[in-house]
């Protein structure tokens, strides 16, 4: 069966080895993160380079997703690099400390607004909520704590505040610089940190936009408490989400993440953008070569919610196995979807308004798919929004963007069960077109002469947002 769910893994240290890249896309690599809060602008373009080449000489076409670093509210460093923290013991943050001087007494923070942001009585989490600390007092500079969790901290760790409320923005002006960056390279999708509502997706945009980065999607992560009070007005303004659940589980409280990640799917597919589920999948795969069986069970069920795509980290920025990561991340999609397509049957959306033509016949191919003995959906495309929406609908059938565009076929490698196909739909071959669709699917072994196919297309060829017809052929050898 045909894998549906796609993976986005992450760039590191570990995936500079051009054969460990290589292998990672032939493993079934879809979409590669390249993180900008670590390494400088000539280290991302050198990973981006290599990926282009991996992906060449894989014969796959991948995406590349670029994600800002945000404001990342951190502490800054320990004289001796490390301190250990006893409960009960107090603790003081200081915006004024040298960012080097910091002891088991106190440490500086990097983000000087911090003592604007919190009062007595709220509560702070270190290095992911492994650590909390009670405000006691803020006072100048100084936010006096005590340690209610203890145990090692160390340098620049993050910072939350129990139930958000950072008045961060999020775009740094290290943002700005990186998107003009991003829209200079060419990137598929861009992911915007600690998003807390839509005018921050809006200026992002304009961002991109003037650096003539229009084509570039946002990807607006969900990790801040103020993101999910916001959520229907980020998912409109967004073209795609993250669940972030790192942050997102440390200022909501672990004990809602599951009900939220389920709910922030169902919503982001609801209203037709794409979602990806991120953070520790696999995290013992840094190590192991295997998953553990909660992880197993983790991503199965993000998938079996309908996410888009799982995503992996340090699993393969600097783990020791990364080409076995995503292969095992395969492995559990593949078993996964094979459940659930076998226990679910495909929903129409009823009492839908269409908006848009491609919206309407997307939403009539996948009805006629469902009921119908068709082995594949064959849409040709220039933007790929067809194919988007038709992935919306859950069904089994596989959904082929043949496109002469190589951006829309990187940027499909994020929908779920849409597979982009290297195909130019404008005059100059005399061939018929369907010859020509026929003869690309049989040779790639898609199908087989003698089945059904839907096709979807424009009058009018090589017009964006042009779709408007519905044809079923059968497959033929021209």
């Amino acid at each position: 069966m045909q894998r549906r769910t796609k993976i986005v893994a992450t760039l590191g240290p570990a995936t500079d080895d051009d054969d460990v890249l290589f292998e990672m896309c032939r493993a079934g690599l879809d979409v590669a993160r390249i993180n900008l809060s670590h390494g400088s602008q000539a280290d991302h373009l050198r990973r981006l380079s290599k990926l282009r080449e991996a992906a060449a000489r894989s014969g796959r076409c991948v995406g590349a997703l670029f994600d800002l670093a945000g404001p990342k509210i951190r502490i800054e460093s320990f004289v001796e690099g490390r301190v250990h923290l006893i409960e009960g013991a107090e603790f003081t943050l200081d915006t004024a400390l040298d960012p080097s001087a910091g002891t088991v007494d106190s440490v500086g923070v990097a983000y000087k607004e911090l003592t604007a942001d919190v009062v007595g009585g709220d509560t702070l989490l270190l290095n992911d909520g492994l650590l909390v600390l009670e405000v006691l007092e803020v006072r100048g500079s100084r936010i006096r704590t005590r340690v209610v969790v203890g145990g090692e901290l160390s340098n620049r760790k993050g910072v939350n505040r129990k139930g958000g409320g950072i008045s961060a923005p999020a775009l740094t002006d290290k943002d700005r610089e990186d998107i003009r960056f991003v829209a200079a390279q060419g990137a598929d999708y861009v992911a915007l940190s600690f998003v807390r509502d839509a005018d921050d997706i809006h200026l992002a945009r304009r961002l991109l936009r003037e650096a003539g980065g229009a084509d570039v999607r946002i990807v607006a992560k969900i990790e801040r408490h103020e993101a999910v009070a916001q959520l229907t007005g980020i998912i409109d303004a967004a073209d795609a989400l993250m669940v972030a659940r790192g942050d997102l589980g440390v200022e909501m409280g672990y004990a809602a993440l599951t009900g939220l990640q389920k709910s922030i799917i169902r919503q982001a597919r609801h209203r037709n953008r794409v979602v990806i589920t991120a953070t520790q999948m696999m995290e013992s795969m840094i190590q192991s070569p295997v998953p553990t069986r909660a992880e197993v069970s983790d991503v199965a069920n993000a998938v079996m919610d309908g996410t888009d795509a799982v995503m992996l980290s340090a699993e393969t920025a600097a783990g020791k196995h990364p080409v076995k990561a995503v292969a095992a991340m395969a492995d559990v999609i593949v078993g996964a979807e094979s459940y659930q397509i076998s226990q679910h049957r495909p929903r129409e959306r009823a009492g839908v308004i269409f908006t848009q033509t491609e919206e309407a016949i997307a939403n009539a191919v996948m009805y006629t798919a469902n009921h119908m003995s068709v082995r594949a959906i064959v849409a040709l495309t220039e933007s790929g929004a067809t194919t988007l929406w038709m992935s919306r609908l859950r069904s089994d059938i596989p959904i082929y963007a043949f496109t002469r565009h190589e951006g829309t076929r990187r940027r499909v490698t994020l929908y779920r069960g849409v597979q982009p196909i290297t195909f130019d739909v404008t005059p100059g071959d005399p061939s018929p077109l369907h010859d020509r669709v026929f003869a690309m699917l049989l040779d790639q072994k898609l199908v087989d002469e003698g089945d059904l196919v839907i096709l979807t297309k424009g009058e009018l060829t090589g017009v964006q947002g042009g779709t408007n017809s519905l044809q079923i052929v059968q497959v033929r050898r021209p």
